[in-house]
């Protein structure tokens, strides 16, 4: 009764829908699966970093990601995105499993020998048209994504504000005026919101511009960044965030999203800023709307994964510690070389981050920079450094029998650079070590990678293996240069910013993961994630392998988690089918006994699924299975579900009503009800665990207890030790059978320190756990999440039980 009600709620809502409304009036593709497939939304946050995010948390800029922590049972976790830390190497790597695809954002396209940028769409195509010549399973196939450099298997399309695509911008231009007015009409609240958002957004841009010419800042690139600004912070996050809730809405198996409003303020504000935090509160904002939106599927049953690429550093420009461009400076250390290189002041223009606006066409912004890199040949010059954030790239360069070491040594006494690498032979295997010079002389890499990075690096072996292996890239210079290494006060960029990323500083490559609980990389040893690990478990959930990568379980030594849980045959009250999904649910709390209720096994209403067997193998737990119902191979039951070492004492069928007592139920036709009895062994005590689920009439149940507490159960010689009974009593705390048995045992509920007694079934008590007068209750938990209110028309009840360090009774 209470599925079909909210089926049919679900069913009303769906028709007023928006999103169905513009995926029906656009001619937009949908999703031909059952309802039950996964889905999944990667929401990637540019250029938070783990320790800002904790500072974003507690100061209350993100309230819809720490509700996640506290009451969604997310798991937030370290992410190393390797170096450089850059979007494109990131996405690279979780799109296709490619590290270091680019060696930095801008680089010397080694194919052209031009100058190139990863926001040029022909750049991207070509980086993309080599990715696939190295791996051809792109982890978008048949999905969309937003804000992407990469298509990344999308069909055409479903890449919006992508270099290489032009999204729904075909299915737009087609439709008929009519079709653009219904759209308007049925989104003008959302229409309205974005414009007043706008409105807000403006009004700080122009305080915060007034703000920066106060400082000292450029008149002329304050007033270009207020449109860039608005585009970037509120036009791109609105927009994508509908479109997300349109695909979902359709139903596509992976979906991605990047919303660059931080990062974008980090750049010109700094990543420690108050404008780059308050722009977190809208991001929080957009990420809410997608989560439920994801929730509310009528299509697929979507995970939604939040993460960063990278993180930020708070820097100082090259330009301003030393008072000239890097170009000048490199030119004048290395004058004194046999044959001096005349080096540009600057091949990648100042004004790059402008160029994100191009996403909507607007190349005017850049236009002059442009035309005059074009007129004065940089892009062709013979010796010609790339330097954009905190890594910056010399190629080309002839030092006519002058040695590397030497060159390396003046860029770094002379010009200043903090840490430049080099390979002494191009042609060197990969096991031979990279030089380079800092301020205390020279070094080889991976070797001396912990005393350039410092102890308070998070990953120093990691990013000194990766910036080894970067000088070894086709599109590397001849010369890395870095602008941050151990013992800087503060990190330098290269580029015209207050925040940037792109190095190796231990706060731009300290990303993170804000996962469910149950999700695990696929090595947890390591302690945090890769982009590679993020698009392995990605490309297992939606496949429909095991969701969660269950660690190796550990008996018990101080608490005995166990928890009773009607799944409802693993039919959901949205009404999608899905043991996966009830898996999910057990795997988060990590019980250490399981008894469930109303399983199907091999019954076609259930698609002929062992649905016991299924969780079982889901969670890596031995499984007692006791059926109450069986009709040929088609059977109907109760199980017990463990990892300790336990043995099957007794299984079998309880009495059913009296004669002419049926209640509301005709006896014939009601269901037969039983109980499985399972002993375990728990830090050295015995421990009896009697799972069952009880009929519908009092008469019936009452005959059940008294069964339950009789000689073949509870009272049974063998019945030895601590006992716990628990199950779906179908009955009331107040009720004559819970009295009886209160008797005998005691309600954890009721037992639990600080703890009110919680409803498992419309907020009322009908699931309970008894336990025996040895055992004490630690805690008592009845989750109320997104996932068990639809998972199951039951919550789960969950007891934490004290266990002694006693030895097993005689």
């Amino acid at each position: 009764m209470l599925s079909r009600i909210g089926l049919s709620i679900r069913r009303w809502r769906r028709r007023f829908s928006r999103s169905e409304w513009i995926t029906h009036l656009l001619g937009l593709s949908t999703s031909q699966q059952s309802s039950h497939a996964p889905g999944l939304v990667l929401i990637q946050i540019d250029g938070l970093a783990y320790p800002e995010l904790l500072k974003a948390l507690a100061r209350g800029r993100m309230p819809f990601l720490k509700r996640l922590i506290r009451k969604e049972h997310y798991r937030l976790e370290h992410m190393y995105p390797g170096v450089p830390s850059t979007t494109p190497a990131v996405q690279a790597e979780l799109f296709y499993g490619v590290r270091q695809a680019v060696p930095a954002f801008g680089f010397l396209v080694h194919e052209t020998q031009k100058l190139g940028r990863m926001y040029d769409p022909e750049v991207a195509a070509l980086v993309e048209k080599r990715i696939n010549t190295q791996q051809r399973d792109p982890l978008l196939r048949g999905g969309s994504c937003y804000l992407s450099l990469f298509k990344a298997g999308t069909k055409t399309g479903e890449a919006h504000f992508c270099p290489a695509d032009q999204g729904w911008g075909p299915a737009l231009r087609k439709a008929s005026p009519m079709t653009i007015a219904v759209l308007i009409i049925t989104n003008i609240w959302s229409l309205f919101r974005t414009a007043g958002l706008i409105i807000i957004e403006l009004i700080l841009s122009v305080i915060d511009c007034i703000r920066g010419i106060i400082a000292g800042q450029n008149l002329l690139k304050e007033l270009m960044f207020i449109p860039t600004r608005v585009a970037i912070t509120i036009l791109t996050r609105e927009l994508c965030t509908m479109g997300v809730k349109v695909d979902i809405t359709r139903g596509l198996p992976i979906i991605y999203i990047n919303l660059l409003g931080y990062d974008e303020q980090s750049h010109r504000r700094g990543p420690k800023s108050a404008f780059a935090h308050w722009v977190l509160k809208g991001i929080d904002s957009a990420i809410a709307r997608i989560w439920y939106a994801a929730h509310s599927s009528e299509r697929r049953h979507y995970d939604v994964w939040i993460f960063s690429d990278h993180g930020q550093e708070q820097t100082l420009a090259y330009e301003e510690v030393n008072g000239r461009s890097l170009g000048d400076a490199l030119s004048e250390a290395l004058s004194s070389l046999p044959s001096a290189p005349q080096i540009q002041p600057t091949t990648i223009p100042k004004k790059i981050r402008f160029e994100r606006s191009r996403l909507f066409g607007s190349e005017w912004m850049d236009k002059n920079s442009v035309e005059q890199e074009t007129a004065e040949g940089e892009d062709t010059a013979p010796t010609a450094v790339a330097a954009l954030g905190p890594i910056a790239m010399l190629y080309n360069i002839d030092l006519e029998g002058s040695s590397r070491a030497d060159a390396a040594k003046m860029m770094v006494e002379q010009a200043k650079v903090p840490l430049v690498l080099y390979l002494e032979d191009p042609n060197s295997p990969a096991s031979s070590p990279v030089r380079g010079w800092w301020k205390d002389g020279p070094i080889a890499l991976p070797a001396d990678g912990r005393k350039i990075m410092g102890d308070e690096h998070p990953y120093p072996d990691q990013a000194a293996e990766d910036m080894a292996s970067l000088c070894r890239h086709p599109d590397s210079g001849d010369f890395m240069m870095y602008g941050w290494c151990a013992g800087m006060r503060q990190p330098m960029t290269f580029a015209m910013e207050n925040g940037s990323h792109g190095g190796s500083g231990p706060n731009e490559t300290h990303a993170f993961a804000l996962m469910p609980e149950d999700i695990q990389p696929p090595d947890s040893k390591l302690g945090y994630w890769r982009p590679q690990d993020l698009r392995s478990t990605a490309r297992a959930y939606l496949r429909g392998a095991r969701p969660m990568k269950v660690e190796t379980h550990k008996a018990p030594q101080k608490i005995l988690r166990i928890m009773t849980y009607n799944v409802h045959s693993c039919r959901g009250l949205d009404g999608k089918l899905s043991p996966q999904r009830i898996a999910r649910v057990i795997a988060r709390y990590r019980p250490d006994v399981v008894a469930l209720q109303e399983l199907d096994v091999m019954r076609k209403r259930t698609g002929g699924l062992d649905q016991a067997e299924r969780l079982a193998r889901l969670l890596a737990m031995d499984l007692h299975f006791q059926p109450t119902v069986s009709l040929k191979e088609e059977h109907y039951g109760d199980a017990i579900l463990t990892h300790l070492p336990a043995h099957l004492i007794k299984k079998g069928i309880l009495p059913g009503p009296p004669a002419g007592k049926g209640g509301l139920f005709n006896p014939a036709a009601d269901e037969s009800r039983g109980a499985v009895w399972v002993e375990i062994e728990a830090n050295g005590k015995t421990i009896q665990v009697i799972n069952t689920h009880l009929g519908l009439s009092r008469a019936e149940r009452l005959r059940q207890v008294d069964a339950l507490l009789g000689p073949e159960w509870l009272s049974n010689p063998r019945c030895t030790g601590e006992r716990v009974l628990l199950g779906d009593f179908n009955a009331l705390p107040n009720s004559a059978e819970c009295k009886r048995l209160g008797g005998y045992l005691r309600d954890a509920q009721e037992q639990a320190p600080r703890h009110t007694p919680k409803g498992t079934f419309l907020k009322v008590r009908i699931d309970h756990i008894f336990l025996s007068a040895g055992l004490n209750v630690n805690k008592v938990r009845v989750p109320r999440t997104s996932l068990t209110r639809q998972a199951s028309d039951h919550l789960p009840l969950i007891v934490d039980i004290e266990l002694s360090t006693r030895g097993k009774p005689s």
